[in-house]
């Protein structure tokens, strides 16, 4: 079966591709830090990046999506300069840039449940909601690490996030999947 869906399938082959990059520079993140729960956090959280890449390449295949070879080189160089530059840049940045990923993150699979379920596909909503949701978790944990620190202000002023996130989500009051539709909705 075809998608006739040019953003869904955009958005499906950039996100593959963007997990790379994010769980390379998760990779580099937990090695710079020098405390062993942060470091072991962190990795989980590569973990979960390689995971959500998987679960993508699976909805790809079920479509017949190819990989994108510009993407897959262009994230692949992004995700190892992320990781290098975690050595040299200090403790408090490479929390509030990966924060700031998150928080944006946490869309794109909202809006690809969207975009599937305008075409009356629903078989991936549990999935997408997941990992949304799981994404507003890297997201909550990385402001929770940094939301005393001195820069924050500074970060929030110039780069646009910290306490006010790029979603709508709470994961305090978290509605279902089958009620989630509001969540992340583009105008």
């Amino acid at each position: 079966m075809q998608l006739n869906h040019p953003k869904l399938i955009d958005l499906l082959k950039k996100a593959y591709s963007a997990e790379k990059a994010a769980a390379f520079a998760y990779k580099g993140h937990a090695g710079s830090v020098k405390d062993i729960s942060e470091k072991n956090e962190i990795r989980q959280i590569e973990r979960d990046e390689w995971f959500h890449r998987q679960e993508v390449l699976q909805i790809m295949n079920d479509y017949g999506i190819k990989i994108s070879g510009w993407y897959e080189l262009k994230f692949h160089v992004i995700g190892k300069v992320i990781s290098g530059s975690c050595y040299i840049i200090g403790w408090f940045m490479p929390f509030y840039f990966a924060g700031r990923l998150e928080s944006g993150n946490v869309c794109e699979y909202f809006r690809m449940k969207q975009y599937f379920n305008s075409l009356g596909i629903t078989k991936y909503d549990q999935m997408l909601y997941d990992m949304g949701m799981k994404e507003k978790e890297h997201e909550v944990y990385f402001l929770e690490k940094i939301k005393t620190n001195k820069f924050l202000p500074y970060y929030e002023k110039y780069f646009s996030w910290g306490n006010n996130s790029f979603n709508n989500i709470d994961l305090d009051k978290k509605y279902p999947v089958e009620n989630s539709d509001h969540y992340c909705k583009k105008e």
